[in-house]
């Protein structure tokens, strides 16, 4: 079990400690709920170190990414974030990632920390006839995700960087306190605001004990979880893997056709055809609880599909959920049913995000 460079200040805030993509991470400190409020109300912090980082460099940098990624790799500019999947050949998921452009021919793509083995092994393959300079630095890189609405104003004394005016989706790398470089990104995976600061593992603890300074709490991953899901953003291994489709999981707007990638052709070809089953989102009409795999039917009692994830939201006070279903069932304001339990409670189709 790998441990992150913040392992021994997690079992200081009594955190408690389960296993997560091979690591021992912090799953909570002083209970769901009250840490989701905190994040979506003021600010809490996140250490995501378990996550994946590859370096992406030289000449044939772009070229790659284009060959691997959904998105329009063209769009990105030094400075730029951009929301990707990389695909399989008949165009399902391989994992989901955000690809950072630092520089001319100098990029960082971002990934989940389970996939981090599979996921390097497919871009090596991928890049074999290209030659990118490909690097795994996953092991070397911490990354702390400050969030909420308060973070800018708590973080900014600690960097020269007008932290309110770099823009959603955009980054940059200064200095941070005592700590020369640190990529800080307006990015994050809860919907509350604030910021991910990727630092080198050495200079974690002091990162830390900065933002421990301004009394923003910890907070565990069953809270990202919950606060993730009330904004609908997929989870890899719950709404996405690679027997989803990217369409079919509503990532058309991440998918591009400008330039063939892995699994255009397929993608494509779905496009044409019209999708079979749709990823939607739920809120459940009577008292219950979603779970992962739970079955999903129309008002004739008909199955139609299953649940990936769902929690009750603290924000809501209520069941929501998300799932596929057939594409024909697939409308806003449509009533379904959830089977919990060997119960059949109403739901009702709706827009994300849950919480606007």
């Amino acid at each position: 079990m790998k441990k992150v460079a913040l392992h021994e200040q997690h079992l200081k805030e009594n955190a408690k400690m389960i296993p997560f993509a091979g690591f021992e991470m912090p799953v909570s400190y002083t209970g769901i709920n009250e840490e989701h409020h905190q994040v979506r109300n003021n600010c809490g912090v996140f250490d995501v170190s378990h996550m994946g980082e590859f370096s992406v460099k030289g000449p044939d940098a772009k070229t790659f990414l284009d060959r691997v990624c959904s998105n329009d790799i063209s769009k990105l500019v030094p400075g730029k974030a951009q929301y990707n999947y990389m695909p399989t050949p008949d165009g399902n998921v391989v994992d989901d990632l955000i690809v950072y452009m630092k520089a001319e021919n100098d990029y960082l793509m971002v990934v989940n920390a389970a996939n981090i083995e599979k996921d390097f092994a497919h871009v090596q393959a991928a890049n074999s006839s290209i030659g990118a300079e490909l690097t795994n630095l996953s092991d070397t890189i911490s990354l702390l995700a400050v969030q909420g609405p308060e973070a800018s104003s708590l973080l900014q004394e600690f960097t020269s960087v007008q932290l309110n005016e770099i823009p959603f989706y955009h980054f940059v790398e200064a200095s941070f306190g005592p700590i020369s470089s640190v990529l800080i990104s307006a990015t994050g995976y809860t919907g509350a605001g604030g910021f991910e600061l990727y630092c080198a593992n050495e200079d974690a603890p002091a990162l830390w004990d900065l933002i421990r300074s301004k009394d923003i709490p910890p907070i565990g991953l069953a809270a990202r979880d919950t606060l993730r899901l009330e904004m609908g953003y997929c989870l890899y291994g719950n709404d996405i893997d690679e027997t989803t489709n990217g369409l079919e999981a509503g990532l058309g707007w991440v998918t591009k056709f400008n330039t063939p990638f892995i699994g255009s052709e397929a993608l494509q070809k779905r496009k044409e055809e019209g999708l079979q089953k749709k990823l939607v989102a739920f809120k459940m009409l009577e008292k219950g609880v979603p779970r992962n795999g739970y079955l999903l039917k129309n008002a004739q009692d008909e199955p139609i599909g299953h649940v990936t994830s769902g929690t009750v939201s603290p924000s809501l006070g209520y069941g929501i959920g998300l799932g596929y279903i057939s594409a024909k069932e697939a409308h806003i304001g449509n009533e379904i049913a959830v089977e919990v339990r060997a119960k059949t409670l109403k739901a009702q189709l709706v827009k994300l995000p849950f919480l606007s």
